[in-house]
């Protein structure tokens, strides 16, 4: 058994009230001080966690890690030169140092009539409570025992699981604060727990490894353990058997986790920093066609527990619910302060990312997909990076199950699926009932209607 401690100066956390007054006294302590030093503006983001996270295998021990962290990041403005600087040491001496290194960044950099602060009019002027604190009072002997529990339920559900990479319990719990020279300054807590498992299954034709976790903001929200070994286990076994398919174009449908990824693809390409730097093949999309009639990506950043719910963004402007694509056409982009600036429009209030973001279509159960694709392949996982957001171009490894008739048939490993991103979106043409409400993007299965698959 390995024991690990991580920490970054600070001691452990006190009461919620008491350590959030205290983060945000840093965080003043540091504006004073780049205004002190010659600032024009500043911001500031700082952060305190602890954490413990224990991971058994083969039914023992291996390791038990706990955390204890801090760290702030200052950014100085100096006219229309900016400059960043951070470190986890709360000592007078430090944050001096800190902004001092700040500012001499900042008066060697080239002026951008883009940098700055977000409009002080934006900044957040109310905190919902979002009902994201809820810790768990998780001991090591605890955690042992539910990740003992996952373990043994994957390794019980099948003779050919034959080895396992291990189950892990984690729990988390942060206090996030932001404060800018416009007087805005909040902090707001939040906790993440995870428990997941990976086991290895082989039959005549070798071994396959495949995992499962579950995850919330509370205790109450996370799967059973059992659950959670269980579908480790039938998801590896499920890639037993795999054969051969001829190569074609077939219809696709990306089961959850994966169509997450295809989503992630179509934001980055309606990001702030993408569009700017002219690297996404969606510049000037507002107002056009990017996905299928009837699909809708909508972020609601106020959605009490959400895995990626905020009050304000990483500019402290105010979030708020709005579509980004609204049934197939591009309604917004997603940008922060800065790439605001450099394309002409106002911020979003993504400054840091999106908020709890839903693909949002008519569903049907996921048998129904399939019977409907006929002939095709259900992707399961993905492997390699073979994505282009300048011209949509896209290639990836893939494994999965081949349907024929409407009917899974037997496991595929080891093709590539291909098309253009444009064309995938555009291509959808059902979405399945079974979403995966794990992270901060929401969706259930995906059907794009053609694309090629090598085998």
């Amino acid at each position: 058994m390995t024991l690990v401690k991580r920490q970054a100066g600070g001691q452990a956390l006190a009461a919620p009230d008491e350590q959030a007054e205290t983060v945000k006294a840093l965080v003043a302590r540091l504006l004073a001080e780049a205004k002190s030093q010659g600032a024009t503006a500043a911001q500031v983001a700082a952060g305190v966690g602890t954490g413990l996270a224990v991971t058994v295998r083969k039914g023992e021990l291996e390791t038990v890690e706990f955390n204890n962290d801090n760290g702030f990041g200052i950014t100085v403005y100096v006219g229309a030169r900016k400059g960043s600087a951070s470190t986890s040491d709360p000592g007078s001496d430090a944050v001096r140092d800190t902004v001092r290194a700040a500012l001499d960044i900042a008066k060697h950099t080239e002026e951008d009539a883009c940098n700055g602060l977000a409009d002080a009019e934006l900044m957040a002027a109310a905190i919902p409570d979002l009902d994201l604190h809820h810790p768990w009072d998780l001991d090591v002997p605890g955690a042992q025992a539910l990740a003992l529990e996952t373990e043994a339920a994957a390794l019980a559900f099948d003779s050919r699981i034959v080895n396992t990479e291990g189950a892990q319990v984690a729990t988390r719990r942060t206090c996030h604060a932001y404060g800018n020279s416009h007087g805005f300054l909040e902090a707001t807590w939040g906790t993440r727990h995870v428990n997941g498992c990976a086991v290895i299954a082989a039959d005549a034709d070798g071994m396959q490894s495949d995992h499962w976790h579950t995850a919330g903001r509370a205790r109450e929200d996370l799967e059973a353990a059992a659950s959670v070994g269980c579908e480790a286990a039938r998801r590896t076994v499920a890639r037993l058997g795999r054969r051969p398919i001829a190569t074609g174009e077939y219809p696709v449908l990306f089961a959850p986790p994966m169509a997450i990824g295809l989503v992630g693809h179509l934001m980055a390409a309606l990001s702030g920093a993408t569009l700017y730097r002219k690297e996404s093949y969606l510049a000037d999309s507002l107002g056009k066609a990017a996905m299928a009639r009837g699909v809708t990506l909508a972020e609601h950043p106020h959605r009490r527990r959400g895995h990626g719910s905020a009050a304000f963004d990483g500019d402290g402007v105010a979030t708020r619910a709005k579509a980004f694509v609204e049934d197939g056409v591009v309604a917004s982009y997603a940008l922060g302060a800065y790439s605001a600036r450099r394309l002409g429009l106002a911020t979003t209030g993504n400054a840091g990312g999106v908020f709890n973001l839903d693909l949002e279509a008519e569903t049907k159960p996921v048998a129904e997909l399939m019977r409907e694709m006929g002939t095709g392949l259900v992707v399961t996982s993905l492997m390699g990076q073979g994505v282009n957001l300048v011209t949509g171009d896209y290639s990836r490894g893939a494994s999965g199950v081949w349907v024929e008739h409407g009917e899974p048939q037997h496991p595929v490993d080891n093709v590539t699926i291909a098309g253009n991103l444009d064309a995938i979106y555009k291509g959808i043409v059902g979405c399945g009932d079974d979403v995966d409400q794990r992270g901060n993007v929401r969706t259930g299965s995906v059907l794009v209607e053609r694309m090629t698959v090598a085998g």
